[in-house]
């Protein structure tokens, strides 16, 4: 098995930079990616979700997970039912987890295990990076360099003098060019698009080759090539411990490789290297792994050449989710962050390192220092902005319940200058986040059992004696979704995926079961849960399950048959003290705009007459 060689601090590798790569100063003239600094003039939705299957997140076997279970070190198990995966691979059908290939014994022809799987280990779930009919970027929205590989991620195609030419090479037998849809097993490849844009803006001129297949004679050949004819090469992925990963191997016999592992994360696997004195660096195919390489790895190179990048702005703000790091790994998380009453709030987005759109909803990022176990919920942390500290402070937080009109609310407050930001925590989550004073408003549809009041009743009850005020968005209609038209008698002994327990829908939906006299435990899968209605709608056309809940714009958008529920009153909540705050004026305006009601009858499911409705607390 292929290991790293000595994990070098990121400290160590900027010094070794400096060190083994002269300075250096190339003139010349270049054209630059056109879509760089630009502004966009409509709203991007994702033509399809990416990954379109369950994809293995990590090298190894996949599994059924019941024929895990029992496994222990004291106990082994035996399997002869599974598949050999690397990470990116698809699931094979009837798998539901993947064991890391460290945790496996290949004996003749079964494998041995001493730990049992859970259902969906190791596995990147369908629209896990983003759902089919999701807002990449709004309208009136500066490209980013890496907004250009998430644009080229999902379908899209069209959207500098001090030099140093810098040859890519994509490395992958399943890449396909930006602009094709993806077939199962096949990516897009965009990092290297994202780094050809990034590095263009910052005055080199990059060679983009075509992509070369996962076979050692063709990569060698490829980077000689590069390395003869620029300054600099790149070669993405094949920089893991995969069984289709040469980059390292390849650049030691032709050359040198200086670093193999940086304690860094994401991006461990990034290799340094030299060919014939020209510095090759080894780049992450997971996209945020790319992305942190880049910054951190290949930006400071070009500084080496006069290319020197601008330092980002750096500001303090208070972590709402405590997040833990592993000692001696110095770690990026991205981040949403705003301003509410004077203090800036920190919102960490998705770690997962194939989460494209982390990257594209991030107005920040912050940096774990590799000498701490991570940092406390509450915690005031030095935070790097990634836009102008004027646009991070245009920043609209909404921490609570999903709702697909939340993106065209995205889209209406940004032609008012305002950027909203949403997570999806659900309704309660959304009334914690309020008490908490962790975000601007709070979108929820909770159902009082003892009265069939909605959001009032839950208000009282966790922001006692607070002034709240209550905006209607809609009533909107709550059903069931499948391909086959089930009703919500018919869920038993039918696989099912829920939304989070604390989410309106999940306590609408148990609610309505209780009713009915229909045990949860008879319906399978009830306790899979998932975070938006997006999500759920996903899982059901992918196949995952046969049926969820979920609104009726959701199932709407992936043309799947809705069997309706009920009809729920779904509100944003805030602080009436903070109603004069011009982005909550903004938000306000945008729900009672004839805009926005004729985007809710197109989306259908939805009846406005309560639209733009106040309600107060007490």
């Amino acid at each position: 098995m292929k290991r790293y060689l000595s994990l070098k601090t990121l400290r160590e590798v900027q010094d070794l930079i400096r060190q083994e790569f002269p300075q250096r100063r190339v003139r010349t003239t270049c054209a630059i990616e056109r879509s760089v600094g630009r502004i966009t003039a409509e709203p991007l939705f994702a033509r399809y979700s990416v990954p379109e299957v369950h994809l293995a997140a990590m090298d190894g076997i996949a599994v059924r997970s019941e024929d895990t279970w029992g496994a222990s070190e004291q106990k082994a198990v035996t399997l002869h039912d599974f598949a050999r995966v690397n990470t990116g691979n698809v699931i094979p059908a009837g798998y539901d987890a993947v064991i890391m290939i460290e945790d496996v014994r290949m004996v003749g022809g079964t494998a041995v295990i001493r730990k049992s799987a859970s259902s969906w280990q190791h596995v990147r779930p369908a629209g896990e990076d983003i759902a089919e009919s999701e807002m990449i970027i709004p309208s009136g929205h500066r490209i980013r360099p890496h907004d250009i590989g998430a644009l080229a991620a999902y379908g899209f195609v069209e959207v500098p003098v001090l030099t140093v030419t810098i040859g890519i090479i994509p490395t992958g037998t399943e890449l396909v060019p930006a602009g094709i849809r993806p077939l199962p097993g096949q990516v897009v490849e965009s990092n290297t698009v994202m780094a050809q844009a990034w590095l263009n803006s910052l005055g080199a001129t990059c060679r983009r080759y075509p992509p070369t297949a996962d076979e050692p004679d063709q990569i060698r050949a490829a980077i000689r090539h590069a390395a003869s004819e620029n300054d600099v090469v790149i070669v993405s992925a094949g920089s893991s411990a995969g069984t289709r990963d040469f980059t390292a191997l390849v650049m030691a016999e032709i050359g040198e490789v200086l670093v193999h592992g940086i304690g860094i994360k994401p991006g461990k696997p990034a290799i340094i290297g030299r060919v014939e004195s020209v510095p090759v660096i080894g780049m992450p195919g997971y996209p945020l792994s790319a992305l942190t390489v880049l910054r951190e790895v290949i930006v400071p190179l070009l500084s080496r050449f006069g290319l020197p990048a601008p330092d980002p702005e750096v500001l303090t703000a208070e972590l709402t989710t405590t997040l833990h790091s592993e000692v001696g790994t110095c770690e990026f998380v991205l981040l949403s962050i705003g301003n509410i009453r004077d203090r800036w709030v920190a919102v960490p987005l998705s770690r997962g390192s194939g989460v494209q759109m982390s990257g594209v909803r991030a107005n920040a990022f912050l940096r774990i220092p590799d000498e701490l176990e991570g940092y406390e919920a509450g915690q005031t942390v030095p935070v790097e902005l990634l836009v102008p500290r004027s646009q991070a402070a245009s920043a609209l937080l909404v921490t609570g319940s999903h709702d697909p009109s939340l993106d065209h609310l995205t889209e209406l407050v940004g032609a008012r200058g305002v950027s909203l930001h949403s997570s999806h925590t659900g309704s309660m989550g959304g009334i914690l986040a309020l008490k908490r004073r962790s975000c601007h408003a709070a979108p929820m549809h909770l159902l009082s059992p003892e009265d069939g009041e909605y959001n009032i009743p839950f208000l009282e009850k966790y922001l006692p004696g607070e002034e709240v005020t209550l905006v209607c968005v809609a009533e909107r209609e709550q059903g069931i979704v499948s391909r086959e038209g089930l009703t919500l008698s018919e869920l038993p002994g039918h696989s099912f995926v829920n939304r989070q327990k604390g989410s309106g829908t999940r306590l609408l939906l148990d609610y309505r079961l209780r009713e009915m006299g229909i045990a949860t435990g008879s319906i399978p899968g009830y306790d899979r849960e998932l975070t938006t209605h997006i999500g759920v709608a996903l899982a059901v056309k992918t196949g995952e399950a046969e049926a969820g809940m979920c609104v009726y714009s959701a199932a709407q958008a992936l043309g799947l048959p809705f069997v309706p529920v009920g009809k729920e009153r779904y509100e944003i909540a805030f602080r009436t003290a903070d109603g004069d705050d011009p982005r909550m004026r903004a938000l306000e305006t945008a729900i009672s705009s004839p805009e926005f009601r004729e985007i809710l009858s197109r989306l259908g499911g939805y009846a406005t007459l309560e639209t733009g409705v106040r309600r107060q607390v007490p």
